[in-house]
């Protein structure tokens, strides 16, 4: 079996993603054999809140660890000055590849449509496009998992998707390998989670787009994949995303939905989105995450879950305030626990004009760490 996780980073090797969301059947391979996502529950289990004192709780099984670690970023995208960075994708996010190669796993939101063919959507303000080196440089910077369920993966039309959909194959069985989601040859695998074995606690990620709700945006709806039609993660109506939850639930250890959601330039929650984040976390998210405004959004504890609004832009032709978000995640010692957020961690940072990301200092990361509790109190969350 693999050495994957923290034990992985100690020997000096990338943590491999087991499963891409690209792939029809997904299976998580162990020491024990294999298990097989199950058939969505007609509705979703209620499970047993662990207690806030993380030494209260029972230890997790034998051989698996005691934790995990998830990091969340937000946009990226490869325009403007960006654009020549992609010459040496191995380099490409350098400057900030240590907060995102640290956690166990790392997930961001790629926002460009990738691969090769198509023509600009007609009508769109801004279309961005990226070849398949965008995901190698995804993958070199410390990234497990990318969502593409966002208003800009299909910017060039669906003539592009077949090479999209072979850049995220190859990208899947990569070295590192980088696994993709929200985007699919039909809903099926539009809505599949990718998940990442972390020394026997298996992390799922669900992606989709609700951005539709936002009358700046531009539409995503027309881009929904269907039961023989390629295109996107699209939860317009919730009840797909919402039973996708429920499977990933049912298979996973830590579940995260990774949303691309909002009001553009809006730094508080839509009461849309707060309606949908406890759904989501009613339905088994442990952790609901996601991007689009364009700003850095709350994040805090909201019941059994754990809700970072809005990570804002992460490497994007804007400058900007930006950072990364690591989750430490305590997986449920028993069959009806939740896993549980005990603690975060912020790498405050801001986007230069190269469009790249660096860590702030000094007074600048105090005002970070000032900015992040005001903008969890306008969302409604209660501090970790």
């Amino acid at each position: 079996m693999p050495v994957r996780g923290s034990a992985a980073r100690a020997a000096g090797v990338r943590r491999p993603a087991a499963a891409a969301g690209l792939v029809a059947a997904l299976l998580v391979a162990g020491c024990s054999g294999a298990r097989e996502l199950p058939a969505a529950p007609a509705a979703p289990t209620p499970s047993a809140t662990p207690p806030d004192d993380p030494s209260a709780s029972p230890a997790p099984p034998a051989g698996r660890p005691s934790t995990v670690t998830i990091a969340l970023a937000g946009d990226i995208h490869f325009e403007g000055p960006l654009a020549v960075r992609l010459r040496d994708p191995a380099t490409a996010l350098a400057p900030a590849s240590h907060a995102l190669a640290a956690a166990d796993v790392a997930i961001a939101n790629l926002e460009t449509s990738v691969g090769s063919g198509g023509r600009p959507e007609p009508g769109k303000r801004y279309t961005f496009s990226a070849g398949p080196a965008a995901l190698t440089a995804l993958a070199a910077a410390g990234l497990d998992v990318a969502a593409m369920a966002n208003n800009h993966a299909v910017d060039f039309g669906r003539a592009r998707l077949p090479s999209t959909l072979r850049a995220a194959r190859r990208a899947a069985g990569g070295e590192p390998p980088l696994a993709v989601v929200g985007i699919g040859a039909d809903v099926e695998q539009a809505f599949a989670p990718a998940l990442v074995d972390v020394d026997g606690t298996v992390v799922a990620t669900v992606a989709a787009s609700v951005a539709d709700a936002d009358p700046t945006a531009d539409p995503t709806s027309q881009w929904a994949a269907g039961h023989a039609r390629p295109g996107t993660a699209d939860a317009m109506d919730p009840q797909r995303l919402l039973r996708a939850v429920r499977r990933a639930d049912a298979v996973a250890d830590v579940v995260v939905a990774y949303l691309h959601w909002g009001v553009q330039g809006d730094t508080c929650p839509s009461p849309a989105q707060r309606r949908l984040a406890a759904r989501l976390v009613g339905a088994g998210a442990d952790v609901v995450a996601g991007s689009h405004a364009h700003e850095v959004q709350g994040d805090g504890r909201l019941d059994a879950g754990y809700v970072a609004y809005g990570l804002g832009n992460f490497a994007w032709y804007s400058p900007g305030p930006t950072g990364v978000l690591t989750l430490t995640v305590r997986p449920p010692t028993a069959p009806a626990g939740r896993a549980r957020v005990t603690d975060t961690r912020w790498w405050p940072a801001t986007i230069g004009p190269d469009g790249l990301p660096r860590a702030d200092t000094g007074s600048a990361a105090t005002a970070s760490a000032s900015r992040r509790t005001a903008l969890r109190a306008c969302a409604g969350l209660r501090a970790p």
